[in-house]
């Protein structure tokens, strides 16, 4: 047979679970090998739970189940909106095997940008922690199905779909079908559906984590990374592909996160440097609550030198690793380790490692010329991990891809002669606060509805606790305290998008085409509030 020769022409072994390769086969085959193996240590208002490879598999099997009687058909979309737990890793790993793909709402979203993403998901089915039934309940009458974690009148319960038949589902799922429908907001006005087939991972992101993020079965991670991000996601999908042991903490804080660390004897924990920070000044923090990390992963911006002395102090021999990627990436995209600050190249706090070996990369100058070392550019990928596309937006993926088919990023970067890639800037004002992605026109557009508010500019300034803070400075046609803006934000914004400051101020320092130099700001002397 040729190398060419069509899938269908393969013997029925190869497209039967006995012999394909899809994301829930692998959970499938890790519940047949090491079924007794620790998958997820879950807590709940403090009660410790866990779960092995082998239970999750049957769980996963069971909501499989229910979804192909409710009619879920292969292509379909599961939404999810709780908080992290293993009853959404069972969903998860559930819908993959029912021929479905996984969007997870984001739980910050307040009721309008909730019902915006699932009316453009189209989601068969609705999944909601018991807190968030009653935002879901109005907006998601017309779909085929409503599971509840737990017990809502009106919602079928997850008890008793898991309860249901526990063996693998006859379910035709190719590694090409979609596995995540990722939402990421971007820099533009509107949310982008990132579509993610299961080959990414099981060719690319799974084998590039092995290898550049060091990550093995005996791995047993802190997991706080919220699932409707790809950090999130992405990261639990290649965990348990490989069989490590997530510990999922019932609350991020700082005394809390510590005391899981040491009992359940954490070697890797993965958080945003606001995070790191916010252990290393706890009272408890010490060689005795994390003296078992090994491995100190961060993204979302530079790690504080504070908390780097601190952890060395603490964990001995631990190593820091400082990662870039997104979503149109599924996930992962290049890696940097490091246990001092001076290891970093060049000592540059804007490193974020080198290319994963499933990537290529070029550095593109505004004039379409590859860039030299030291010349900035816009970085563009290409990999077997790059998305499919955008979800029912042809033209937007369209636009981010080159004739030759590059992914073109959005993110300005530059690189050494040894192929260490330093970030630069976000093409389009993005900005990262606390981990999460901020975009600054949508801040403005708040602003600017303040019927005080003549004109509004959102930067991120450089923040020891958030790496970045959501700052505003507005120019105002009318008196106005600029808490009470904060406050006009808040009402209208999730939290993390809300400015943590906002200055009210004469003008803005503007180019030749009156274009706010948005540069300028983040380097203006403004007072501490």
């Amino acid at each position: 047979m040729s190398a060419a020769a069509d899938v269908r022409a393969l013997p029925e072994v190869h497209r039967r679970p006995v012999g394909r390769a899809t994301i829930g086969d692998q959970l499938r085959r890790h519940a047949r090998t090491q079924g007794a193996r620790v998958a997820v240590v879950s807590y709940d208002g403090g009660s410790r739970r866990e779960t092995t490879y082998g239970e999750l598999d049957r769980r996963a099997n069971g909501v499989a189940h229910h979804l192909v009687g409710l009619g879920v058909r292969r292509g379909d979309r599961v939404a999810v909106m709780a908080r992290n737990g293993v009853d959404v890793v069972a969903v998860y790993y559930g819908a993959l095997k029912a021929g479905a793909a996984f969007t997870g709402v984001n739980v910050l979203h307040g009721r309008d940008e909730v019902a915006a993403q699932l009316e453009h998901a189209e989601p068969a089915v609705v999944v909601a922690g018991p807190e968030y039934v009653d935002l879901l309940g109005p907006i998601t009458t017309g779909v085929s199905g409503r599971i509840v974690l737990g017990r809502a009148e009106g919602w079928t319960a997850l008890p008793d779909v898991v309860a249901g038949p526990d063996h693998e589902p006859d379910v035709d799922v190719d590694e090409h079908d979609l596995a995540m429908l990722v939402y990421t907001s971007g820099t533009e006005s509107t949310p982008k559906g990132v579509m993610i087939p299961h080959r990414n991972y099981l060719i690319s992101t799974a084998p590039a984590w092995s290898w550049g993020l060091r990550t093995g079965p005996d791995d047993t991670w802190l997991f706080a990374m919220p699932f409707f991000t790809i950090a999130g996601l992405g990261s639990m999908t290649t965990l348990t592909m490989m069989g490590a042991t997530l510990v999922l903490p019932d609350s991020l804080d700082p005394a809390r996160a510590l005391e899981l660390i040491a009992s359940e004897r954490v070697t890797v924990v993965a958080q945003t440097p606001t995070f790191y920070l916010a252990l290393a000044r706890d009272p408890g923090f010490g060689p005795a609550a994390v003296g078992t990390v090994r491995r100190a992963m961060t993204y979302g911006g530079q790690v504080s030198p504070a908390a780097v002395d601190a952890w060395a102090d603490a964990a001995d021999g631990v190593v820091w690793g400082t990662y870039w990627g997104q979503s149109e990436l599924s996930q992962l995209g290049s890696v940097g380790w490091f246990s001092r600050l001076e290891d970093i190249p060049d000592a540059d706090p804007s490193w974020i490692g080198t290319p994963v070996t499933h990537l290529e990369t070029r550095i593109v100058r505004p004039d379409g010329a590859d860039a030299a070392p030291g010349e900035t550019g816009e970085l563009w990928c290409r990999s077997p991990s790059v998305m499919l596309g955008y979800f029912k937006e042809p033209e937007r993926t369209e636009a981010v891809f080159s004739d030759d088919g590059w992914l073109r990023t959005g993110d300005i970067v530059r690189s050494d002669a040894a192929g260490n890639l330093f970030f630069a800037d976000r093409a389009r004002d993005m900005i990262k606060s606390g981990g999460f992605n901020v975009s600054s026109q949508e801040v403005e557009r708040v602003l600017h509805s303040h019927p005080d508010v003549l004109r509004a500019a959102v930067v991120g300034r450089p923040d020891e606790y958030w790496s970045e803070a959501v700052t505003a400075f507005v120019i105002v046609r009318s008196p106005v305290a600029p808490a009470a803006l904060v406050a006009y934000c808040r009402e209208r914004l999730a939290s993390y998008k809300t400015p943590k400051t906002v200055h009210v101020v004469e003008s803005f320092p503007v180019d030749g085409q009156g274009k706010v130099l948005k540069r300028e700001l983040r380097r203006v002397d403004v007072p501490d509030v």
